[in-house]
């Protein structure tokens, strides 16, 4: 066995092995308590002086801890201050509202969240304060953001009480929650509102935290902010609200959806009594002032609210949010719609004395301005736009398209079509009234609405050239490349059917219905193949020469106006839809009349209830009147010719020919007429009545009883 090498006469080791020495670290173990020399030598004095070994104190950690809590809550701060602003505080927790607008500036329709300006909590009355305060967060002037008392509160409720939950959230976490924080329940949540809310305290007075809590909380009815339920619910200002307007409006915080007093009155009123009880319970209210105060009634300020729907607001909407890009405040877009317009094209729904039919009308200018719409009877029985989302047959209203590619194969208002039956590939089309005139003009086809002649046409200038005609002037629905759709047996919307009409009016097509003002924001591929093209003069006229014969002498006579008037019927098959779609001075309509169900209505045409809703909307909206019947012109008299009478007429006016006549005019006296002299004896006063062929001695007997005695 080795020596060690490290004793302190250079001799061998004490008994210690190198194993020994390798447990040890290299140092030498201490000497053993039974040995009696190990006080004595070196060695021993030696590893007695070694330091005691002791174990880590368990308690280390806490100030690291702190120090490093610390040093993530000033981190935590700091982000803050960079990520969420004091500003944010402020902003509603929904995306802001946007208002429509009609053309002339005045508010239509209103979508998104009712706002107002912010509110003083400063400056409210202290009963309005309290409300809140009494039935939210009692402690909320003397708490740092969270209330313990509260949470423990709130935590043994929930625990022993099988009733609804309560909540230990402060003003200050609520605010923090909905100006910041989306609506997750999870731990990670609740600690950032819990931070949010140590950050409002320090960075804010209480009565700023009030004031931004009372300016977004949510109130029901899509009302944001104490100033705008105010005016909504009540019609006044938060200044002004009673102790029961100001308790009703604090009850709404809990459950605003369900307890909105709009819709459920009497939940509004037991959740205000509530809140007068904890304003007496935490001191803010005396209980006779508490005993005085009779359940708030809802004085809604009519003149500010605007619908929140339409037909038309549904429809320009999505195109509305676009133009007005990201909403970050409540917005305003202006609109093509006319007040007046509307207003006249409501009236001559109303007017229209449907029963279970349905009716859309919808009014636009030629260059596509939507000036008025009406899709249905009524928006709050069904909200459907029947206008721009229904897809129907359009009937003989179709034959625009087949007309038009007439035109542009050479043909004019004056070609003659046959008006006789014809059958193409297996399908015979008939005309409504089964009448059949032979050869006529285009312009007679047209106005009477043969259904033969526009085959024939269909079949003369072929399908494509049709469907061309249709695409032309903005149709883009599907077409299906068969003959039939020469009598209108695709479907489409009213809308872009009536916006092809305004083509012909516009002399440029396509026209593209739209309801805002200035000009949409095209692609340059869009631009480019889908530019407007102007309709060739000759084209023109013919199709106003069509127009006008059918709705001033043809199937739309019932729509003729005292200025020229141009349109076409559409009846479809089973009277299911009828329509009728024009435009004069400027102003382009189009009518339809049918059943949701596509049912049919017995005796409905194109020319009857659609023709009429049409004229009485555009007699309001342009201030003209009916068509009158044209006078029938004077004759020409051939002055030698005996002044245009004949032999028998000038022998009747020849006194010597008059024959003689008398008679009597009952209550009223005699006439004689004797060689072409009249002479008239009026009856005296106290005269019996004479008969015409009775004298005046002569008198009637009584009249006999028919149920009295022989």
């Amino acid at each position: 066995m080795r020596s060690f090498p490290f004793g302190p006469t250079g001799g061998a080791s004490s008994g210690h092995d190198d194993d020994a020495l390798e447990l040890t670290g290299g140092m030498p173990p201490p000497p053993r308590q039974d040995d009696e020399s190990a006080g004595d030598d070196d060695y021993g004095t030696y590893t007695t002086n070694l330091p005691v070994v002791q174990r880590p104190s368990r308690w280390r950690w806490v100030p690291r801890g702190i120090a490093a809590a610390i040093v993530l809550f000033v981190f935590a701060v700091g982000w803050l201050a960079v990520t969420a602003p004091l500003s944010k505080s402020l902003q509603p927790p929904t995306p802001p509202s946007i208002t429509l607008l009609a053309d002339d500036g005045t508010p239509i329709a209103r979508r998104g969240a009712i706002l107002d300006p912010p509110v003083d909590a400063a400056k409210l009355p202290k009963n309005v304060t309290n409300a809140f305060l009494a039935i939210e967060d009692r402690r909320f002037r003397s708490h740092w953001g969270i209330d313990p008392r509260g949470i423990a509160r709130a935590f043994f409720h929930n625990m022993t009480s099988k009733g609804r939950d309560q909540g230990g959230s402060t003003i200050t976490q609520q605010l923090a929650k909905n100006a910041f924080l989306d609506s997750d329940r999870t731990a990670a949540r609740k600690i950032r509102e819990v931070m949010i809310a140590f950050w409002l305290e320090a960075w804010l007075s209480k009565d700023q935290i009030l004031s931004r809590y009372l300016s977004n909380v949510y109130f029901g009815d899509n009302v944001y902010g104490l100033r705008a339920a105010a005016r909504h619910y009540f019609g006044r200002t938060p200044e002004n609200l009673s102790i029961a307007q100001a308790a009703m409006l604090a009850g709404l915080v809990k459950a605003p959806s369900k307890l909105a007093p709009t819709v459920n009155l009497q939940g509004a009123r037991d959740r205000a009594k509530l809140v007068v009880a904890a304003m007496v319970d935490a001191k803010f209210l005396d209980k006779a002032d508490a005993a005085a105060v009779r359940p708030a009634r809802i004085v809604r300020d009519r003149t500010q609210i605007l619908p929140n729907g339409t037909y038309f607001a549904d429809w320009v909407l999505p195109e509305a949010r676009d133009q007005a890009g990201e909403i970050v405040t409540e917005t305003t877009v202006q609109t093509t719609l006319d007040r007046r317009l509307q207003k006249a094209a409501e009236r001559a729904v109303k007017r229209a004395g449907l029963r279970d039919a349905q009716i859309a009308l919808v009014a636009m200018r030629p260059d596509g301005r939507v000036v008025a719409m009406v899709g249905g009877k009524s928006y709050a029985d069904s909200p459907f736009n029947r206008a721009t989302q229904a897809q129907r047959q359009p009937g003989s209203a179709f034959k625009l398209f087949v007309y038009l590619a007439a035109m542009r194969h050479g043909m004019t208002p004056d070609s003659v079509i046959d008006d006789e039956p014809i059958t193409i590939a297996k399908w015979s089309p008939k005309n409504s009234d089964g009448r059949y005139l032979g050869p006529i003009s285009l312009r007679q086809a047209f106005a009477r609405s043969s259904n033969v002649a526009a085959a024939r046409i269909t079949q003369q200038v072929g399908v494509a050239s049709v469907i061309q005609a249709a695409r032309d002037l903005g149709v883009s629905t599907p077409i299906p490349n068969e003959a039939t759709i020469a009598l209108g047996t695709s479907s489409m919307s009213l809308l872009e059917l009536t916006a092809a009409y305004a083509s012909i009016a516009a002399e440029r097509y396509p026209v593209r219905p739209r309801g805002l003002e200035g000009e949409p924001e095209r692609g340059v591929l869009a631009t480019l193949s889908d530019r407007s093209r102007a309709l060739s003069g000759d084209l023109h006229d013919h199709m106003l020469d069509l127009l006008s014969a059918s709705a001033e002498t043809g199937t739309g006579r019932a729509a003729a106006l005292s200025v020229p008037t141009y349109g076409k019927t559409g009846t479809t098959q089973d009277n299911r839809d009828a329509l009728f779609i024009g435009f004069a001075n400027g102003l382009v309509c189009g009518v339809w009349v049918g059943n949701d169900d596509n049912t049919p209505n017995a005796g409905l045409s194109g020319g009857g209830i659609p023709a009429r809703v049409w004229r009485d909307f555009m007699q309001s909206a342009l201030g003209v009147g009916a068509a009158v019947a044209p006078e029938p012109e004077p004759e020409m008299v051939d002055p030698d010719a005996g002044n245009g009478l004949d032999e028998t007429l000038e022998n009747f006016l020849d006194p010597t020919n008059i024959p003689d006549v008398e008679g009597e005019i009952p209550g009223v006296g005699r006439i004689r007429l004797r060689g072409g002299e009249l002479d008239f004896q009026p009856n005296r006063p106290g005269d019996p009545e004479r008969g015409p062929s009775r004298r005046r001695d002569e008198r009637a007997p009584p009249p006999r009883d028919p149920f009295g005695e022989q």
